[in-house]
């Protein structure tokens, strides 16, 4: 069985979660790079790899076919075409990018270069969702009509860099929006929003609600709120997003910091505070309920709840095999089937789009047509 060599561009958070991922037999992480010497000695001890302190020395490395590209959103677009352009494969956590040009640079990089560019981890990836899919389209249940979605998280008060914090909406909406287009099945034609910045101590928008509009009739309803008050793992019996148990009683993330930098690097990967998360069931994003003309379907992080003919029953699940390998999966289909991937640069463009118009729609008042 062919081995997919990958290096890690960055490893921070979202290289701590998909880590595990890494494990799966199809593929071997060989290499990574971050400035912090901490994670470089924590990442050879863990994957005995070669750690490099740039990213383009990582992308200058001859073993590395896949580069996971893990660093700071706003720099997803130098790094990935660095690497497309260096005669790698591109795994790109989302969101894709900031800005839609920086997203069709990316594209245009992978296609001048004949590699792929996917697009995750997103919780479209999770196995309910898929699942949840996959109901929908054996037809049972009727076409989908409506999306209920909500998730309210402590994201505004965990130690966050001012660039990360800034970008609140689209690092959370880029989840949201994922699961909606994958469940719709059409494209967003139309977008309205509102969005909230509610503690001047944190500058940024941590709330939204918005409705989007499918070219197919579908409606989705989205609310978010970052702001460390209610938290909806209420309703997955708290199972938090990471499908983790949660203990409901643990108070909430302190909302004040004497240093966040040291905060946050004690927390990452490598840092002296950093936790392997511990998983017992599936990923999730909140709330979902997708309500079809004969069943309203809910997943859950052990399976999917399906409400029909008055009943209502488990779908179940088994837990998962490995954190995140589904991304495991369409990155080696992609490159060792031939299959094209679902979560490509234009599907994460696309879900950009929709992001930024939640934005704009906010700010202006009044629907935006995409």
């Amino acid at each position: 069985m062919k081995k997919l060599k990958i290096g890690a561009a960055g490893l921070g958070r979202a290289f701590a979660l998909t880590a595990p991922a890494f494990r799966d037999p199809r593929v071997e992480l060989v290499a990574a790079a971050d400035p912090r010497a901490e994670a470089r000695r924590r990442f050879e001890a863990d994957f005995q790899g070669k750690a490099h302190a740039t990213v383009e020395a990582l992308c200058a490395d001859p073993g590395v076919e896949v580069v996971y590209v893990a660093t700071p959103h706003e720099l997803h677009a130098a790094h990935a075409c660095l690497a497309l352009s260096s005669g790698k494969h591109v795994l790109v956590e989302k969101p894709m990018a900031l800005t839609l040009e920086d997203c069709r640079a990316m594209i245009d990089a992978a296609r001048q270069a004949g590699r792929h560019l996917i697009v995750g981890h997103s919780h479209s990836f999770d196995a309910p969702v898929v699942h949840t899919r996959g109901l929908v389209q054996q037809g049972t249940f009727g076409p989908v009509r409506m999306i209920t979605a909500l998730n309210f998280t402590d994201f505004v008060y965990r130690p966050r860099r001012p660039e990360e914090l800034s970008a609140a909406v689209q690092n959370q909406s880029a989840h949201h929006v994922d699961i909606a287009r994958l469940l719709a099945g059409g494209r967003v034609r139309s977008v309205r929003a509102f969005t909230g910045s509610w503690d001047s101590a944190r500058p940024t928008q941590g709330a939204y609600s918005c409705l989007l509009g499918f070219d197919n009739g579908v409606a989705a309803s989205l609310v978010y709120s970052g702001y460390a008050h209610f938290d909806s793992d209420e309703f997955t019996g708290w199972m938090g997003e990471l499908g983790q148990k949660k203990d409901p009683e643990k108070p909430i993330a302190p909302r004040v910091f004497t240093d966040e930098a040291a905060s946050k690097n004690a927390r990452n990967y490598g840092g002296a505070e950093f936790r392997p998360a511990q998983p017992v069931g599936h990923e999730h994003f909140g709330v979902f309920i997708v309500s079809c003309e004969k069943a309203d379907l809910r997943p859950l992080p052990d399976g999917v709840m399906i409400y029909a003919g008055g009943e209502r029953r488990l779908d179940p699940l088994p837990p998962p095999r490995l954190p995140r390998v589904a991304v495991i999966d369409e990155l080696h289909a992609a490159l060792v089937e031939s299959r094209a991937p679902l979560h490509d640069g234009e599907w994460g463009m696309a879900t950009l789009r929709v992001c930024l118009a939640i934005l704009e729609s906010a700010r202006q008042g009044k629907e935006i047509l995409l």
